[in-house]
């Protein structure tokens, strides 16, 4: 997959290109972290189109998987794109998505611009 490497506030971030197939299990985050890795990158932003629609039905456990891969392995996770009609539908991924936010290793953002302004308010981790 050929990322695009964009340093915003002084962090490296792996961006995900919006065509390709579906990502849909935890081997395939495994293999963005790799990815994400091989070209020296701490963040890696993936558009919500590249997600598999499972990715939202939190009863499939994908997202969870997926999320906690990019934990266990140190790599920040941003999903860029529009959720709010997604968690208007489901309580539970309403609470996943706002609680994502809170924290500082999974953010569901609308674009990049987004994640400039969040990350001119975050420390790195490193």
């Amino acid at each position: 997959m050929a990322f695009t490497v964009e340093e915003r506030q002084g962090r490296r971030i792996a961006v995900c290109p919006v065509d390709g197939p579906l990502l849909r299990s935890g081997r395939d985050a495994t293999d963005l972290i790799g990815e994400t890795r091989s070209v020296d990158a701490t963040m890696l932003a993936v558009p919500i189109a590249r997600l598999d629609p499972e990715f939202f039905q939190l009863r499939s456990r994908i997202a969870g998987e997926f999320v906690q891969k990019f934990v266990n392995y140190g790599v920040h996770l941003v999903v860029l794109g529009d959720t709010s009609e997604l968690a208007s539908q489901s309580k539970a991924l309403h609470d996943f998505i706002y609680e994502s936010n809170r924290g500082n290793s999974t953010w569901f953002l609308a674009n990049m611009h987004e994640l400039e302004a969040r990350l001119a308010g975050v420390r790195s981790p490193r």
